[in-house]
């Protein structure tokens, strides 16, 4: 008899874990080793390598710039042709610019929307085709899928102040999300998202650094502290396991209850 812990394990599994040098995008590309899936972990200025050795075993580290509108293509076939499939997506790269709207250029908005939202789309486009082409069958037949995994913010729900491309793109995803577990369920491909809230990573440092800021966002924060990478693993293993074959369309937050407050 089967345990309800084989519901999380990925052994035979690849995932392809997008902007996976550090924080969030490494904790993530760990927990889905540690289950047993194979990880194909990427870097946007340079390869994630120091997370694929972190990793070992066939973890393998790639390098695309997903600001450029060929970057997704260019990630996903080096990945694919590396490993034969790619069963498990998780969009995690993202960029933020913080600016006044007034004073924010077309320049900075496309390149935040073009990682954060079209190259999304790009790499969730490329993964469905290639496992739609497979229609692979397991066990009593049963048809293999395969997970999207969109990293979206509490700015999926909010405005936010200073960060009109980032809100929208964030936005834009939990959209995303829903629109393409619309399409893709028949096809046994569940796609969710994850909204982290204030989590402890380089993006967020000026945040952490200015003491007033750092006050009032721990004030607001049930939990009162700040996410650490690890925080997220677990959501992100349901969410790319078999545990989670009836959930699609879903956005979860992980945010120490600031969306409850």
């Amino acid at each position: 008899m089967s345990s309800i812990l084989d519901l999380f394990r990925l052994d035979g599994k690849v995932a392809l874990v997008t902007g996976a040098a550090s924080g969030l995008g490494a904790a993530i590309a760990t927990a889905l080793a540690e289950a047993g899936a194979t990880v194909a972990v990427h870097g946007n200025r340079r390869a994630a390598t120091e997370t694929a050795e972190s990793i070992g075993g066939t973890a393998a580290a790639f390098q695309a710039d997903l600001s450029s509108t060929t970057g997704a293509e260019t990630l996903f076939g080096a990945v694919h042709k590396h490993f034969g499939k790619v069963d498990i997506l998780v969009n995690n790269a993202g960029t933020i610019h913080r600016d006044a709207a007034v004073d924010t250029t077309l320049e900075s908005w496309q390149q935040v929307l073009q990682v954060n939202l079209t190259g999304v789309f790009q790499l969730s486009q490329l993964f469905a085709r290639e496992v739609i082409a497979r229609e692979v069958s397991g066990p009593e037949g049963k048809p293999v899928g395969g997970k999207i995994v969109n990293i979206a913010s509490l700015l999926s729900f909010q405005g936010g102040i200073r960060v009109p491309a980032y809100a929208s793109s964030k936005g834009g995803v939990a959209q995303l999300t829903k629109a393409l577990a619309n399409e893709w369920a028949p096809k046994h491909i569940q796609v969710n998202a994850i909204a982290p809230g204030y989590f402890a990573t380089t993006n967020t440092e000026a945040l952490q650094a200015d003491e007033t800021r750092n006050r009032q966002i721990l004030e607001r924060i049930p939990a009162g502290r700040w996410g650490q990478p690890q925080d997220l693993a677990g959501a992100a293993l349901y969410l790319s396991a078999p545990a989670s074959d009836y959930t699609t369309g879903s956005v979860i937050t992980v945010d120490g209850g600031w969306m409850g407050r």
